[in-house]
């Protein structure tokens, strides 16, 4: 039997769908998860929150953290990790997606749990998302072995946003977890291809040539947007990816958390002060709340919830309060989707002259906002707006927000069109194992080429200045949008080559500056148009030529795999030098 396998890898929860591959007409279904909801106890569930739990030794035992694949574990994922979290939060990873995605870490250095004490022992992001994997793959194999998923066609989902270390780095996290080989899909995209498994062919009744659909997802922890537009070949309508937008630390776990802070201001008025304790706890029950009242089959407009008492005056007592909608309205609604015009800037605030490390959390809560950025920096014009939306990720679930926006939307010039039939919690996974139907004919393709433009940088001749690095010129190697397989025509420029000595080669990356051709040399740029990478170190041989600086000109292709070849070749002779970089939004 021969499955195609989806993995949302998510940022607050992960989820596993699949298919068979030998039906005249495949079912993608849910893989229920095996998990630890309490130290002895294992349950199926249909997502694995992405949670870490490291216990300390003396919780461990005898026994540790038994599974039915591994009897003794010294630490846990899922459920039970998640609701440890409230509990003890220095012993527990949360947002380890955000951190693989965090380019001012060293994301391979152990540094979580972030913040916990010396004698919590710390992972590096890419060893936690391998964790993950890793409880996926033997969950997996213990249900089904005599299809394990090593060999199986496996489909990982990222962010449309992450950059191409951050890709790489889920690549070595899968290998790391027995996943030598799989292949990335954009979140955004692996949704809107749910949409259309879910809708069938009534996909091409609901769109029309000139339709430009910005997927909009907001998950527990990230909001991730894109632009797809539907243009026409052959007779037929065709789908491409235009646009992707920053990778935006906002989503559900900042709604919890504003709401726990409405609430814990209303119990100080009567004389209460939560501990931190509590306050964790007060989280937990927003949390719940606020799922309970954002259901659309809601017919309540209040939960009931309670606080174990803690301190003198709640000695052996319980604090009880109600959470209403008009606590959610005016938290939800208008603190995270304000009505805002197009030409809002995001909010920004005055920063501290001393700040904590962490993760680099969105100023602006508006996701509102956020979306008027990304618009704004796509086009500037109303007829390049979108015309419809399909909404994704556990917060867009209820049809309040999605009404919200989408007049909010609409105010800024196009009418705007909801595409309904989307499963918001589980359309990533399954849109990933209908993904690996399409690439074998047996689906619909959007056609994206490489999300940005890249630049390899040139270092600028010029004399030395004390303290100061030459600048570097920006060569622009792959415009936006080419499609893997291509090559590039780089025009017939000589360069210096620094050979057998330790060299640093600089690449940049843009996903707003879609009209850069190959070959153009930028001399400088804003800030938030280019984005430089982490830079690659190595030593480029060429024996009798140590040290010396060679005369070349550059070959590119980007293959098959989204892997830009960057060929370094002498103009004297036929030596030839590979450097390689990841460029890929999805592998083919």
């Amino acid at each position: 039997m021969e499955l195609i396998v989806g993995i949302d890898l998510g940022t607050t929860n992960s989820v596993v769908s699949f298919t068979e591959t030998d039906r005249d007409e495949p079912e993608i279904q849910l893989f229920e998860i095996p998990q630890l909801t309490s130290a002895k106890s294992v349950e199926d569930r249909p997502a694995l929150p992405s949670f870490l739990y490291l216990p300390p030794e003396a919780e461990l035992g005898k026994e540790g953290l038994p599974l039915p694949w591994a009897k003794k574990r010294d630490y846990a994922v899922g459920t039970y990790a998640q609701s440890r979290g409230a509990e003890v939060p220095d012993r527990v990873v949360t947002s380890a997606k955000s951190w693989l995605s965090h380019s001012a870490t060293d994301r391979t250095a152990a540094i979580l749990p972030w913040g916990s004490p010396d004698d919590v022992a710390k992972l590096s992001p890419v060893e936690v998302t391998a964790r993950y994997l890793t409880h996926i793959r033997e969950a997996w194999d213990a249900a089904h072995p005599q299809a394990r998923l090593a060999d199986q066609e496996v489909l990982v989902t990222v962010p449309a946003s992450f950059d191409e270390v951050a890709r790489e780095l889920t690549l070595r996290a899968a290998r790391e977890a027995g996943l030598p080989e799989i292949t990335l899909l954009e979140e955004p995209q692996a949704a809107f291809y749910a949409w259309i498994d879910t809708v069938g062919e009534e996909w091409r009744e609901q769109v029309e040539v000139g339709d430009r659909i910005l997927v909009c997802d907001v998950g527990g922890g990230t909001t991730d947007l894109s632009l797809i537009a539907v243009g026409e070949s052959d007779g037929s309508l065709e789908l491409e990816r235009v646009a992707v937008g920053d990778h935006i630390l906002l989503g559900g776990d900042n709604m919890d958390l504003a709401l726990a802070y409405r609430v814990s201001a209303r119990i100080a008025e009567d004389g209460t002060k939560l501990d931190a304790w509590q306050f964790r706890g007060l989280i937990q029950s927003c949390r719940d709340a606020k799922e309970k009242l954002l259901d659309d089959e809601a017919s309540t407009d209040s939960v009931a919830v309670s606080i174990l008492g803690r301190g003198r005056k709640l000695v052996g007592g319980t604090l009880r309060f109600d959470i209403t909608r008009a606590d959610l309205d005016e938290a939800l609604l208008n603190g995270f989707f304000p009505t805002v015009a197009l030409a809002d800037e995001l909010v920004e605030h005055q920063r501290a002259g001393l700040q904590e490390l962490g993760l680099p959390y969105a100023a602006d809560a508006a996701v509102t906002r956020h979306i008027a950025h990304f618009l704004r920096r796509q086009a500037s014009d109303a007829g390049a707006m979108p015309t419809a939306m399909l909404f994704n990720g556990g917060v867009m679930s209820t049809s309040t927000l999605r009404s919200r926006t989408l007049d909010i939307v609409a105010s800024w010039g196009n009418p705007v069109r909801n595409l309904e039939g989307g499963d918001p919690h589980y359309a990533v996974a399954r849109g990933a194992a209908y993904y690996g139907l399409a690439r074998r004919g047996r689906g619909v393709r959007i056609r994206g080429g490489t999300a940005h433009s890249f630049y390899i940088g040139i270092e600028t001749a010029m004399p030395a200045v004390p303290g100061m690095r030459p600048p570097i010129k920006a060569l622009c190697v792959v415009p936006q949008g080419l499609e893997e397989g291509s090559d590039v025509a780089l025009p017939a420029r000589e360069f210096g080559l620094a050979v057998g000595q330790p060299v640093e080669f600089r690449f940049l990356s843009s996903s707003t500056r879609r009209d850069d051709e190959v070959g153009l040399v930028l001399d400088d740029w804003d800030d938030d148009e280019i984005e430089e990478l982490a830079p690659m170190t190595t030593t480029l041989d060429w024996k009798g030529h140590e040290g010396s600086t060679v005369p070349i000109h550059l070959e590119a292709r980007v293959n098959e795999l989204g892997v830009l070849e960057l060929w370094c070749v002498s103009r004297d002779d036929d030596q030839r030098w590979k450097l390689e970089l990841n460029v890929r939004a999805e592998k083919s």
